[in-house]
């Protein structure tokens, strides 16, 4: 059976955010049918599920252009973050959503609701200079009131149970909150603040109680959890070399929730993250796994009494929203269940380290040919300080289902090895990832494996596709989806969040202005040993789509084949089933002119040529 593009549309999404609230669990899932909004439903006490948020409306935000937590229920009600107008809107299920905020040009996420106000992080000002600050509304319509301005960036607002405390994360420019991040508490009034760790990276916190907290941060080296006082003191409760954490792209993540004392955590490396609870955080490290047969846990975890629910997938089995009871173990699968092939139609992926790089094979399924060597894809996560995890991914089945065999690569600088391995790529993108992309790629040909391989990703992954393509001669064609072509450039055009991210990637300019030229996919499109399909969203506020238009130019003054395909109303991602149907099947027939093989159940895909300079 053959997946065809459409399927992977309507299933290959997941929740970003769950939440127990009362007898019932609300959770947030992709609509792309839709217009690509995302809704809040509940799983009542009688196990219905429903709607929450009313057509038309979208539980989205665009702080610091990646989002965050966007929705919180409470006393029955949602509270969420609107994405057309970017205010905070209240609603009970089924009625008309009220606004909280002002019609101003504003954003918010990272909610959480304590007591009668909704606590999160506001961000002003466009998208290349925005400011951010914490600030408290209430839910009954008063004015809301700033109450932190510490960091350029903050995350984390967290009240403590007496009310009286307030705990947030913050950091400021060239870092980014993978490399080093404060931990600060002050008055829920304001005023000074004291902070608690600096140095590190903490992508999570929770009060423990009134004179601690519990934190993921990483200064062994492990985003570990720690018992952090208020007078200074700080405990490893996990000092295991595990990840207990992760990069902090959307700001609210969960990655350990605490209930009835114990601390539910997803934890383990980019092969594996499993859910475990240490029933007795004494700091020895021990973890009671409790995931049953999930693989891949995400961070989004809520807790009450002995139950916690998650977001969790498997190779085979797509993200569902489950609930574990801590005391026996007992799973319960609480979303439905999607239309999903067998087993059997889908690939397994096999781990495997190649000169310490790590990877993910899928296998393609049967060809009718003579069975020899098979096309291989080259997957290049985004990020790049994130990774891909081997779980239920219908876009990787697409390609194999048609006898193309996958490789996702977690270069050096992936995040789920520890902060070692991350800094494989400081001041070394575009020779790290491209070389360890390539070391698997020839491993592929030299082992028989694969007999051409091309190269593609999204983001940063797009650009370290483009750069592979020009950087080295072992591709045969690479695609791009929003990917970044020209480092110097991006530099000037991207967004506040990563405006200082290639200050660590490649280094501060104007002093290594060099380096930035040296690794241009566009300043060496002449050595491309292939075509390129660029496909580009043209509302991308994180990568411009001039970034995929630059390129193609440059291609096609040198005499080379590429193709660029635009689309309206997507920014950076696609969202809309359209969209995905129709990046995916040009993706495959672009696959089926580099590889010489037809693909008659997709539209055609024409490749342009520039004339040589």
């Amino acid at each position: 059976m053959t997946i065809r593009a459409v399927d992977v549309a309507r299933v290959d999404d997941r929740p970003l955010w769950v939440e127990i609230s009362g007898d019932e669990v609300w959770w947030d899932e992709p609509r792309p049918r839709e217009g690509g909004r995302r809704c809040v439903v509940r799983r009542r006490a009688d196990g219905v599920i429903e709607d929450v948020l009313p057509p038309g409306w979208n539980a989205r935000n665009r702080v610091m252009e990646y989002g965050g937590r966007s929705w919180r229920a409470h006393e029955g009600r949602l509270v969420f973050t609107n994405w057309a107008d970017g205010r905070i809107y209240v609603c009970s299920p089924g009625g008309e959503p009220v606004p909280l905020t002002p019609d101003e040009p504003a954003r918010y996420a990272d909610l959480v609701v304590h007591g009668g106000e909704v606590w999160c992080v506001r961000e002003r000002g466009d998208a290349r200079s925005g400011e951010r600050d914490i600030v408290a509304v209430p839910l009954d319509g008063s004015p809301l009131r700033s109450v932190v301005k510490t960091h350029h960036f903050l995350m984390n607002p967290r009240v403590s149970p007496d009310g009286r405390s307030l705990a947030w994360i913050g950091w400021n420019h060239p870092d980014m909150p993978w490399d080093a991040t404060e931990l600060c508490v002050g008055s829920v009034d304001g005023g000074p603040h004291r902070v608690l760790l600096s140095g590190a990276s903490t992508c999570q916190a929770e009060w423990r109680d009134d004179e601690s907290l519990y934190a993921v941060t990483d200064p062994t080296g492990w985003w570990n959890i720690h018992l952090v006082g208020l007078d200074g003191t700080t405990r490893d409760l996990t000092p295991v070399p595990l990840e207990f954490g992760d990069a902090t792209w959307k700001i609210g993540a969960t990655f350990f929730a605490v209930a009835d004392g114990r601390i539910a955590t997803v934890y383990g490396t980019a092969d594996e993250r499993r859910l475990g609870v240490a029933d007795d955080p004494a700091g020895t490290g021990s973890i009671r796994d409790v995931g049953g047969g999930y693989t891949n846990w995400a961070p989004a975890l809520s807790a009450r009494g002995s139950n916690v629910v998650g977001v969790a997938g498997s190779p085979h089995r797509p993200y569902e929203v489950v609930r574990v009871d801590l005391d026996t173990g007992a799973h319960e699968v609480l979303s439905p269940g999607k239309p999903v092939p067998e087993d059997a139609e889908l690939p397994t992926p096999e781990a495997v380290t190649v000169e310490r790089v790590h990877a993910h094979l899928y296998a393609p399924a049967a060809r009718s040919d003579d069975g020899g060597p098979a096309p291989y894809v080259v997957f290049v996560h985004g990020g790049p300080t994130s990774s891909a995890p081997p779980v239920f991914d219908l876009e990787i089945a697409y390609f194999t289902s048609r006898g193309i065999g996958v490789a996702e690569v977690n270069y050096g600088g992936s995040t789920g090895y520890g902060r070692a391995y991350r800094e494989r790529l400081r001041h070394n993108w575009g020779v790290v990832d491209v070389r360890d992309c390539e070391t698997v790629a020839r491993w592929l040909l030299d082992s028989g494996r694969a007999e051409k391989v091309a190269i593609r990703g999204g983001s940063a992954g797009g650009w370290t596709s483009m750069a592979a393509l020009v950087h080295s001669d072992v591709f045969c064609g690479a695609v791009s989806h929003y990917g970044i072509s020209d480092p110097e450039h991006w530099a000037a055009e991207t967004h506040d969040f990563e405006s200082r991210y290639l200050d660590g990637l490649i280094g501060p300019l104007p002093e290594t202005r060099q380096r930035y030229a040296d690794r241009s996919p566009e300043l060496h499109a002449e050595r491309a040993s292939g075509p390129a399909l660029l496909l580009h969203g043209l509302e991308d506020k994180v990568v411009d789509p001039a970034q995929s238009e630059r390129f193609a130019a440059a291609l096609a003054r040198h005499g080379h084949e590429w193709a660029y395909l635009t689309f309206e109303g997507e920014q950076h991602g696609w969202r809309r089933e359209e969209t995905i149907v129709r990046a995916l099947e040009a993706e495959l027939a672009f696959y089926g002119i580099v590889f010489g093989f037809p693909t008659p159940e997709v539209p055609p895909l024409t490749l342009h040529k520039g004339e040589a300079q």
